[in-house]
């Protein structure tokens, strides 16, 4: 986070680290804030719990979900049942991404020899943006105005370069299964490579499954551009094969690995 805040929101899910297990709950750092928090026996797990030590461990790090705050008294109260795998594995992949994008921007103050003006850099990055993976976007898309902000050209420039050197932009990919079935069964083969040559002409890597199956795959910025460049050669493959046989093409399910 750009502004670091003091204390944590009701239900903002933190990292945490066991530091101390008794009987009836446990007390644990806040990662984010180094801050202790109080982990009631009753929000470790769902269903009657025995033995606590069963459950939980000191130095164990989880995530957790903020129940309860009060600012004067600086108690906070978490639970580790209201927490769901999904929210879990987001926290983590997200805390993850921060931490090193919060890094490469130290690493942008070192190389402009502005780490001691860190805190007022942060202030005008902080007055658009919340998260410096919000900057690293907005960097990447080519929509960072650092003028607006009041940002010298100087540590503009020291982000942009860091930026460049240590991210690689990401990359959306689509793919589709082929079928060409051709009505003229002589040559047939030659025919085919022939059409599917003139398909990758189009930015399309295509390869082959099983007869008459082939996998045609597409990168882009984003899923409209990679899915344009599959119509396209959809389209060549179509004005190829024109009456004389058969096309089918079909989605195919992508993983895309952040």
């Amino acid at each position: 986070m750009i502004i670091k805040k003091e204390d944590p929101e009701i239900n903002e899910l933190v990292l945490v680290e066991i530091t101390k297990v008794m009987p009836f709950g446990a007390y644990c750092v806040l990662t984010e804030y180094q801050k202790e928090a109080y982990l009631p026996i009753s929000e470790v797990a769902s269903g009657w719990i025995k033995n606590i030590h069963e459950f939980i461990k000191e130095g164990q790090k989880r995530v957790a979900k903020v129940i309860f705050v009060d600012n004067v008294k600086k108690v906070v109260d978490i639970s580790f049942k209201k927490v769901s795998k999904k929210e879990e594995k987001d926290k983590i992949k997200e805390y993850n991404l921060e931490s090193r994008a919060e890094k490469l921007f130290e690493k942008a103050l070192q190389a402009a020899n502005t780490t001691n003006a860190e805190q007022e850099i942060r202030n005008k990055l902080g007055k658009k943006y919340t998260y410096f993976t919000d900057v690293i976007d907005a960097i990447q898309q080519g929509a960072f105005d650092y003028k607006s902000l009041g940002i010298n050209e100087t540590v503009a420039k020291a982000l942009e370069d860091t930026i460049k050197e240590n991210i690689r932009p990401k990359k959306y990919d689509v793919a589709y299964t082929v079928e060409i079935t051709l009505n003229e069964t002589k040559g047939g083969i030659d025919a085919v490579k022939s059409i599917l040559e003139k398909a990758e002409k189009t930015g399309v890597e295509i390869t082959y499954v099983s007869a008459p199956k082939y996998r045609i795959t597409s990168e882009g910025n984003d899923y409209l551009e990679a899915e344009e460049k599959i119509k396209t050669a959809y389209k060549t493959i179509m004005a190829a094969v024109k009456g004389g046989g058969m096309v089918n093409l079909k989605k195919e399910k992508i993983n895309q690995d952040n």
